[in-house]
C-alpha cells in the first residue's frame, strides 16, 4: 500500500511546493522581487498614472483584463527598471490577443466619440502575446506572432500555443542586450544600437532621444488573459 500511494504523494507535495505567486529562497537571495501576491493589486496602477482601474480584477490568483471594446486601460508597475530580467506566467482564450511593453516612451489616454468609456495605452516595445492560429493580428505578419518584437521583429522560432493553458515568458534587458524567451527556449534576441531598433524607439516616442528606463506595463486588448507569477530581477 505505502509503495502505491507513495508517488501521488510526492506529486501533491510538489504541487504544493510550486504555488503560483511566491518566491523560493534561492529566488530571494538572488535578488528576485514578486511584483504580484495573488490577491491584492498592490504595486500595480492604471498605465497614465491614476489608481488601479475596473476593467482589470483578481480572479484564481491572476491578474486578469475584462474584455469591453469601449473601456480598455493597460496597467503599469509603479516602479521603473533599466536593466532587468522579467518573467511572468499568462494565458489567452481562442482569438486572443494581448501584450507586455517595456521602453516605454509615452502613455495616451483618450475616449473615443459617443462612448462612455477610457481608452489608456502604454507606447512602447510590445512583448506580444496572441493565439496565433486563430487571431487575424498574428495572422497577418511574422512580427505579430507571441514572442515578437510586436511589428518590428519576428521571433526564430514560432511554437504553436495551446489557448486556454499557461505559458511561461521572459524578457530579459541587460544594457543594450535584449531578449525574448517562451516556454524555456530563446526565441528572439536583438541590440538596442540596431538601427532598425533606435528607428523604432524614435518613431513610437516621436523623440530623437529615447528613454531607457520605464515601467512595465500589461495589456489590456478586448480579451480574456491572465496573469500570474510575475517576478522581476534588477540587473544594473
Amino acid at each position: 500500500m505505502y509503495l502505491k500511494f507513495a508517488p501521488i504523494l510526492v506529486v501533491a507535495q510538489l504541487a504544493f511546493s510550486q504555488s503560483p505567486n511566491q518566491l523560493t529562497s534561492e529566488e530571494k537571495a538572488a535578488g528576485w522581487k514578486l511584483l504580484f501576491d495573488g490577491a491584492t493589486t498592490e504595486g500595480w496602477i492604471e498605465v497614465t498614472g491614476l489608481p488601479f482601474p475596473s476593467t482589470w480584477k483578481i480572479e484564481d490568483g491572476c491578474l486578469k483584463a475584462i474584455p469591453n471594446p469601449q473601456d480598455m486601460q493597460d496597467i503599469r508597475t509603479v516602479d521603473k527598471y533599466k536593466s532587468f530580467d522579467f518573467q511572468f506566467e499568462w494565458k489567452l482564450t481562442k482569438g486572443g490577443n494581448s501584450g507586455v511593453k517595456y521602453l516605454v516612451q509615452k502613455t495616451d489616454r483618450w475616449q473615443r466619440r459617443n462612448e462612455s468609456g477610457w481608452q489608456a495605452r502604454a507606447r512602447g516595445f510590445e512583448y506580444q502575446l496572441v493565439d496565433d492560429l486563430n487571431n487575424s493580428d498574428a495572422l497577418s505578419a511574422k512580427t505579430r506572432v507571441t514572442a515578437s518584437l510586436y511589428s518590428y521583429l519576428a521571433p526564430t522560432k514560432h511554437l504553436n500555443l495551446e489557448t486556454n493553458v499557461f505559458h511561461r515568458s521572459r524578457i530579459l534587458r541587460n544594457g543594450n542586450h535584449v531578449e525574448h524567451w517562451l516556454d524555456g527556449e530563446k526565441v528572439l534576441e536583438f541590440e538596442l544600437t540596431d538601427p532598425i531598433v533606435q528607428t523604432a524607439l524614435r518613431s513610437i516616442g516621436k523623440n530623437e532621444t529615447p528613454q531607457y528606463e520605464s515601467f512595465i506595463s500589461l495589456q489590456n486588448h478586448d480579451s480574456d488573459v491572465w496573469f500570474r507569477n510575475i517576478k522581476i530581477r534588477r540587473l544594473d
